[in-house]
């Protein structure tokens, strides 16, 4: 990953699409990998994921994050060992507790048509994290898996460093690619549930 100077300190360049606003509806494919790439959520055995303890954290969490979260829906996910993909739905909620344009929902809220992302929607870019956005998701789900994670290495008496601001579970950044046609999001999806099938050529298996 690119690195440039700030204030004459090397900072990473981040992977969100310049001016693009992340509160925007819209279907996000998203990737978050562990820290260094360690494999610690899991196994792969015959072609199915096996969740370590660590790894049953993670996907707790992962749900919980969607139950208090009234405006992002999961459309896909898999959790593999040592990396996260998911194709997150977000939908502003109207006034009355239900999806804008409820009236074409189904019982679950949601419209009929997903809601593509088209480039006209494209804002100035907005530097600190929105609420209801993507990265105001990642940022909370992150801040709870470190914080269980150190409850259950204190629970267990484990002699691993815990993780904090400094020694994060996750990698810092996060990859997104934000779906604009049915089928992007057709292939996306098959690629997510098709991803225990493929460890083996894995880019992220190494």
């Amino acid at each position: 990953m690119a690195k440039k100077k700030f204030k004459g300190k090397y900072r990473i360049e981040s992977h969100r699409l310049k001016g693009w606003d992340y509160s925007s509806e819209g279907l996000y494919y998203i990737t978050i990998v562990t820290q260094h790439r360690e494999c610690n959520l899991g196994r792969i055995e015959n072609k199915q994921m096996i969740l370590s303890d660590f790894g049953k954290i993670v996907n707790d969490e992962w749900y919980k994050s969607f139950e208090i979260r009234d405006e992002l829906f999961l459309d896909e996910y898999v959790i593999m060992p040592n990396h996260i993909h998911a194709i997150i739905e977000l939908k502003k909620m109207g006034a009355d507790g239900g999806a804008d344009g409820g009236a074409d929902g189904g019982a679950d809220g949601r419209r009929g048509e997903r809601p593509f992302a088209s480039t006209s929607r494209n804002t100035p870019h907005i530097p600190h994290r929105l609420p209801q956005s993507i990265s105001s998701f990642i940022a909370g789900f992150k801040s709870a898996v470190n914080s269980k994670i150190d409850d259950y290495i204190d629970e267990h008496h484990l002699d691993i460093p815990k993780y904090n601001r400094n020694n994060h579970f996750f990698q810092p950044n996060y990859h997104d690619h934000i779906i604009r046609d049915q089928r992007s999001h057709y292939n996306i999806k098959n690629y997510i549930r098709k991803n225990p099938d493929n460890w083996k050529g894995d880019r992220f298996n190494f």
